[in-house]
């Protein structure tokens, strides 16, 4: 049941995806953007670099979207009593109602592109 929803869903996140590859294209590593597409493993997404990408994934019987970035490398907010790595990956796993809707796919997608685009060793981020 739950390959029927991420057919659905994939349906809906792929021109989604497509047009993020075109937009990223320039801006990230050779080789990137990658799109991967394949259902019968229970996987739709996009890599943006190596340490960034978003997926839509199924473990045959619920839905998830996985988020993985690399955390700031600085942080003001840090303290003496928590520990902080910088520049640790990080896999963030939120469980997705089976009728996502296209603004909670399209979050997803501008959630990347932020944490991507607020890196500290980007050199082109946008344009000026």
């Amino acid at each position: 049941m739950a390959e029927q929803h991420l057919i659905d869903i994939r349906n809906r996140f792929m021109p989604m995806v497509s047009y993020l590859q075109q937009e990223y294209g320039y801006r990230v590593p050779a080789g990137y953007p990658v799109i991967h597409d394949d259902v019968a493993r229970g996987l739709v997404g996009i890599e943006l670099d190596p340490g960034h990408s978003v997926y839509i994934t199924s473990d045959g019987t619920n839905l998830y979207a996985d988020l993985a970035y690399r955390s700031s490398r600085y942080d003001a907010r840090s303290s003496a009593s928590r520990e902080k790595f910088g520049g640790a990956s990080i896999v963030d796993r939120r469980e997705l109602s089976h009728d996502v809707s296209d603004q909670q796919l399209r979050n997803l997608l501008a959630e990347l592109m932020s944490l991507l685009n607020n890196q500290q060793t980007m050199i082109y981020i946008t344009d000026t």
